[in-house]
C-alpha cells in the first residue's frame, strides 16, 4: 500500500457510501467526502485532511463501535475514527484536530468501563495497528513496543528469550498504551511497582501534534505527566519497558480464610517479607450469600529465577485454613494467561456484553479492614451480578513511584475492586451500582484513600483535583504546556 495516495483518494478512509474523506467543515463541524475530481474543486474552502498511510473512517458501524466500551454504560459518538498506518498518521491527525479544536481520544482494546476513551463529535484513534514489538536478544534489559501491542503478545515475544516484563495486569488482552495511561497493577506490584514504574522511555504525540521522546532524564515533566496521566497531555505511540529474567514454572497457592482482618494481615506480612513473587486475593460469597470467604492467592517463581518452591517455608506463620489450602504447578505463561478460559466462558454465556459499573478503590492499610467490611456488608451476589469478581490485595507504597498513580499515605494500601455486571438494559441496577460506587468512594476518601481510575465512579473536576493532590499542579502545568487547546481525552472529565 502506497503511503502517498493520489489526489482523488487523498485518504483511504471510506464513508459508508464509499466516498473518500477529504476535508473538514469547521462551521458545520463535519467531515466532507467526495468521489470525483470535479467534486474536489468544490471543497477547496474546507480544511483539507492530511494524507495518511492508514484510514480515516466515518461509517456508522465504526462510529457506533467507538461510542461503546466494555462498560456499555456511556455512549459518546465521535465524528471519525482513525486507524493509523504509522505514527506519522497520529501526528498529522492530532495536529489537524488541534488546529480545529476537535477533541481526540486514543482507544486500545476498548476495555474502559465508563466512557473514558470516548469522545463526542471528535476523533477516536484506534491504536491496535501500532503493535510492533522490537527485536530482543538474551542480554536485553528492555523492549520497545507499540502502544497498541497487547500484553499477551509482549509476554510471548519476551519469553522466547527467557525474559519478561516484571508486572502484568490479571487480564493480558489489554493494550500497553491503555494500561500505562492508568497505572497497570497486578500481583507482582508489591515487589516491582506498577507497570508505569517499569517504563524507561516513551514516544508520544502531544496535544499540539508534536512527536516527542521522553524519559526520566529527557522531558521529564512530560514523561511523568503521561504515565498514569489518563491521556491528558499526549497520546502514547511507543513505550520502552524494563525486562527481568523469567521463570519457566511457578507454584500457585490458594489459601482460604474466614476472618477479613486476619486475611489482610497475612497479605501484608507476605508483601513486606517478600517471600512470594505475586500476592493477590479474592472475596467470595458463603453459603448464606454473604461475602465472607477470603482467598489469598500467592505465587512463587521457580527456576531459573528462583529455587524450587518449599511449601513449608513459604506457608510458615500464615493463619489460613490448612484443610482448604490448594497448590498448583504450571508454566509461567499459563499462569499469566489464567483468565483466558474464564473470559471465554463469560463470552459464551453472554456476560461479556453486560454493563460493568466497576468499583476500584485504593484503601489505606490502617482502615482497609473496616472499609472493606462496610462495603462488603452491603453487597449480595444479586447486587454484583453474574461473573462478578471482588479483588482485595496489598500494594507497598515505596514501590509505587509514579507521581500520578495515587494511593493512600499508608505504607501499605489495598486495592479493592468490585467488578460487577448487570444486564445493559437494566438501567435501574446500573444506576444503583453507580450510586453505591460513589458512596464507597466518599467513605474511602474520608479515610485517606482514593480510587484506581479504571472504574465507574461519577467524578467532578474538583474530585480529580482532590484525587491527584500534591501531583495536581504538575499535571495542570503539563496540560497547559502540551495540550494548550485542551483537546485530549475529554471523557475523563478532569479539566471540565
Amino acid at each position: 500500500m502506497s503511503s502517498t495516495p493520489s489526489r482523488r483518494t487523498v485518504l483511504r478512509g471510506l464513508t459508508v457510501t464509499g466516498a473518500a474523506v477529504t476535508g473538514f467543515d469547521p462551521g458545520a463541524r463535519s467531515w466532507a467526502a467526495t468521489t470525483a475530481d470535479a467534486d474536489l474543486e468544490a471543497v477547496t474552502e474546507l480544511a483539507r485532511v492530511p494524507r495518511l498511510d492508514g484510514t480515516l473512517v466515518t461509517d456508522d458501524l465504526a462510529l457506533a463501535a467507538a461510542a461503546d466500551d466494555y462498560g456499555h454504560i456511556v455512549h459518546r459518538r465521535p465524528s471519525a475514527v482513525l486507524r493509523p498506518g504509522s505514527v506519522r498518521d497520529v501526528v498529522a491527525m492530532v495536529r489537524f484536530c488541534n488546529d480545529h479544536c476537535l477533541p481526540v481520544a486514543p482507544r486500545g482494546q476498548g476495555h474502559a468501563p465508563f466512557g473514558q476513551a470516548q469522545v463526542a463529535g471528535g476523533l477516536v484513534i484506534e491504536t491496535a495497528t501500532l503493535a510492533d514489538i522490537g527485536p530482543l536478544g538474551p542480554g536485553s534489559t528492555t523492549v520497545t513496543v507499540g502502544a497498541g501491542a497487547r500484553w499477551s503478545a509482549v509476554a510471548r515475544a519476551t519469553l522466547a528469550h527467557g525474559l519478561t516484563p516484571p508486572v502484568f495486569t490479571d487480564y493480558l488482552e489489554l493494550s500497553v498504551g491503555g494500561t500505562l495511561s492508568v497505572g497497570g497493577l497486578g500481583g507482582q506490584a508489591h515487589r516491582y511497582g506498577a507497570q508505569v514504574d517499569n517504563v524507561t522511555e516513551l514516544r508520544v504525540v502531544t496535544g499540539a501534534g508534536e512527536l516527542v521522546r521522553c524519559s526520566p532524564s529527557r522531558r521529564a515533566d512530560l514523561f511523568h505527566a503521561v504515565l498514569a496521566g489518563l491521556g491528558q497531555c499526549a497520546v502514547v505511540v511507543e513505550a520502552t519497558l524494563r525486562l527481568v529474567p523469567a521463570p519457566e514454572t511457578v507454584r500457585r497457592y490458594q489459601l482460604t480464610y474466614d476472618d477479613l482482618a486476619v486475611f489482610l494481615d497475612d497479605q501484608r506480612l507476605l508483601v513486606q517479607d517478600g517471600r512470594f513473587d505475586y500476592v493477590e486475593g479474592q472475596v467470595h460469597a458463603d453459603a448464606a450469600g454473604a461475602f465472607g470467604v477470603y482467598v489469598l492467592e500467592a505465587v512463587a517463581y521457580g527456576p531459573p529465577v528462583g529455587p524450587a518452591p518449599d511449601d513449608t517455608a513459604l506457608l510458615r506463620g500464615l493463619r489460613h485454613d490448612p484443610a482448604s489450602a490448594e497448590s498448583t504447578d504450571q508454566t509461567y505463561y499459563d499462569f499469566l494467561d489464567r483468565l483466558a478460559p474464564v473470559v471465554a466462558a463469560m463470552k459464551a454465556a453472554g456476560i461479556w456484553t453486560y454493563a460493568h459499573p466497576w468499583l476500584n478503590l485504593m484503601l489505606p492499610g490502617t482502615s482497609a479492614a473496616a472499609l472493606g467490611a462496610r462495603i462488603l456488608g452491603g453487597l449480595t451476589p444479586a447486587d454484583v451480578g453474574p461473573g462478578a469478581v471482588i479483588l482485595f490485595y496489598p500494594l507497598r507504597g515505596d514501590r509505587l513511584t509514579t507521581p500520578l498513580l495515587r494511593s493512600s499515605d499508608d505504607a501499605v494500601s489495598y486495592l479493592f475492586d468490585v467488578l460487577s455486571a448487570a444486564p445493559p438494559d437494566d438501567t435501574v441496577a446500573v444506576d444503583r451500582l453507580l450510586a453505591a460506587n460513589r458512596c464507597a468512594y466518599e467513605a474511602t476518601a474520608a479515610a485517606g484513600g482514593t480510587h484506581y481510575p479504571v472504574g465507574s465512579i461519577p467524578f467532578t473536576p474538583a474530585d480529580w483535583r482532590t484525587h491527584f493532590g500534591p501531583a495536581w499542579p504538575g499535571l495542570e502545568s503539563a496540560k497547559r504546556t502540551y495540550d494548550p487547546q485542551g483537546i485530549l481525552v475529554p471523557g475523563q472529565g478532569i479539566f471540565g
